[in-house]
């Protein structure tokens, strides 16, 4: 399996050669995908963002699945549309949005949906089907499933019908957390159709004080010790948290009308966040 220790992809050009935790050149497509649109929050070229961007490149050219894999919170589908939009096109990223436990009629209607096709799916699962295939078929697709570990056999079935009934293949990935490898790992067709297994791994604790600062220029400033007290407090190195965090730490530093946090105003966020536990 591979994990967030894989070698860097020339994917990333230039940006991976500006060290670790390097920005990536922000734009209005990356600021609508960061969670809770806390103003200032960047993009970064963490070991995850790394590993999703060399894994999705191989799993787009050899037009297989990719597995990706993680706890909640570690930037698992961040990562992974971020790296679609920076590969190339971003028309090219059909992200399907599907109820808690779908069915391949709400897979249809999803990929009818992110294909931009004109009007409703048709009812007869052979026209749908029809359309959708040769809208796959119209150029290079990466097809991205969340909760991937929640499909039912019926509806892994039809994605292998999808990849199977595209011209030389057809990408897709599947996002899970890490508890769902093994219902993934039973799905015999992938076995034979998949680039690669991915694990996501959150922020180690000596990471944080790196990876903060370039994260917002909050961050910029304050204590190590300080940030690694916080995450061992609230975020277990989840990039998710620490936007939460970092929504937080704006509120309560625009109350106090301070300048910067202190361990003092830490404390008092993190008092907020957890209900002082």
């Amino acid at each position: 399996m591979l994990t967030t220790e894989s070698t860097a992809h020339p994917v990333w050009g230039a940006a991976a050669q500006a060290g670790q935790f390097a920005v990536l050149p922000d734009d209005a497509a990356l600021s609508g995908l960061h969670f809770l649109q806390v103003e200032g929050v960047r993009a970064l070229l963490t070991p995850a963002m790394l590993a999703v961007g060399g894994a999705l490149a191989d799993a787009v050219a050899e037009r297989q699945f990719l597995c990706v894999l993680g706890d909640p919170g570690v930037g698992k589908t961040f990562a992974v549309h971020v790296a679609a939009r920076w590969l190339g096109d971003p028309g090219q990223l059909l992200p399907l949005q599907v109820r808690a436990q779908p069915e391949p009629a709400d897979l249809r209607t999803a990929l009818h949906r992110a294909c931009g096709l004109p009007g409703q799916a048709p009812a007869d699962p052979g026209a749908a089907d029809t359309l959708i295939r040769h809208a796959l078929a119209d150029g290079p697709r990466i097809v991205v499933v969340e909760d991937a570990h929640r499909l039912s056999a019926s509806c892994m079935e039809y994605l292998r019908f999808l990849h199977d009934g595209v011209s030389g293949g057809l990408c897709v990935v599947l996002i899970a957390v890490a508890r769902g490898e093994r219902r993934l790992r039973t799905q015999r067709m992938l076995a034979t159709r998949t680039a690669g297994w991915l694990r996501v791994q959150p922020l180690t604790r000596d990471q944080v004080p790196l990876a903060l600062p370039a994260l917002h220029p909050v961050w910029e400033g304050v204590d190590p010790g300080d940030l690694m007290a916080l995450d061992a407090r609230l975020a277990d190195g989840a990039l998710r948290r620490w936007v939460l965090i970092t929504h937080h730490t704006l509120r309560v530093l625009a109350r106090a009308q301070a300048a910067a946090p202190d361990g003092r105003l830490l404390r008092a966020v993190a008092d907020r966040i957890d209900g002082g536990r």
